[in-house]
């Protein structure tokens, strides 16, 4: 596996998104997933990410009980910033007050049952709170030991340029894709380079739909998340079919799968990008992995962007709800 740098971190060029493995996705599964967990390091990736609202704290406990005994060879990223109601699990809002940063990476160090976060992200920017007194607060756990390197989601690129004036911001995490691409219009993806931050798009494979699997609305499980994003309403689900189908015919010719294709068009678009597609499937995994090795020729990627241009895909890529916390 090739590897590249966020910040000080030399991680796999692919990693794996452990969120669905216990929340969102369908029904979990922990005993497999500790099984992918451990496979990925087999196949060369060692980047894990997780967050403290996946499966309300479940998700880190997975991670922490599968890295046990290997915790040198991964290099693990966890989030904070979302708050949770225990009952509904329905999100009552975000904080980036500096007493909550304290309070979240304690929860978080004692989940995951390691010493030393990796990569600390503010999952979001609190609009209520100056983003340079939360990456204040958060520098200061890099000065106790308690997390190596920062990093923001779904920030905007000024604050992305504030925060990085009061600590080095190491990563930016972002929806980006073939079929979302608001990162490359709205001075993100350009801040980012300018800076010297790595990128790690998650939901490369857009929530799965860019593998080519998904054929009707009805083949998303029921509870599963995604029957409330736009794009997978059954009007928006036909037409972005057909935008997947010509990203397939690519795939095809070219003796791939569609999902590696996907994968191969994000890693083309900057060395400072590394995608976390997520999988609760080993097979997947290996498939995932093996991306990382595909090259795009100049040729094949104009056709993709001739097939599938940026803002084609139908819908927007999530509910008014959940853009309320997205800056732009």
């Amino acid at each position: 596996m090739r590897t590249r740098k966020l910040g000080g971190l030399k991680v796999s060029a692919i990693g794996l998104g452990c969120m669905g493995m216990s929340e969102f996705y369908g029904t979990p599964d922990e005993v497999t997933s500790v099984e992918v967990i451990h496979r990925a390091l087999d196949v060369g990736i060692n980047f894990l990410d997780t967050a403290d609202m996946y499966g309300l704290g479940a998700n880190e406990e997975l991670v922490g009980r599968a890295v046990k005994g290997k915790r040198d060879q991964f290099i693990i990223a966890t989030k904070f910033a979302f708050i949770r109601d225990r009952d509904d699990h329905s999100i009552k809002g975000i904080s980036g007050k500096p007493e909550y940063v304290a309070e979240a990476v304690e929860r978080s160090l004692k989940r995951l049952g390691i010493e030393t976060i990796d990569l600390y992200y503010q999952h979001r920017v609190d609009p209520e709170v100056p983003v340079e007194e939360t990456i204040g607060a958060m520098s200061k756990l890099v000065d106790q030991g308690k997390v190596r390197y920062l990093g923001m989601s779904e920030a905007s690129a000024d604050s992305i340029r504030r925060a990085n004036q009061v600590h080095p911001i190491a990563a930016l995490q972002s929806e980006y894709s073939i079929w979302t691409r608001d990162v490359e219009t709205n001075g993100v993806l350009e801040t980012c380079r300018e800076l010297g931050i790595g990128f790690v798009p998650y939901a490369p494979l857009g929530r799965g739909f860019l593998t080519g699997a998904l054929k009707t609305a009805a083949d998303l499980p029921e509870g599963d998340a995604r029957r409330l994003h736009p794009r997978f309403n059954p009007e928006n689900f036909a037409r972005n079919l057909e935008l997947v189908r010509q990203v397939e015919e690519i795939a095809r010719e070219k003796g791939i799968a569609a999902s590696q294709l996907a994968l191969a068009w994000t890693l083309a678009q900057g060395d400072n990008i590394v995608p976390i597609p997520g999988t609760k499937q080993i097979r997947y995994l290996e498939s995932n992995a093996a991306a990382a090795d595909i090259e795009l020729t100049e040729s094949e990627l104009d056709r993709i962007e001739r097939v599938f241009p940026r803002d084609a895909a139908s819908g927007a890529r999530y509910t008014k709800e959940h853009f309320r916390y997205v800056q732009s």
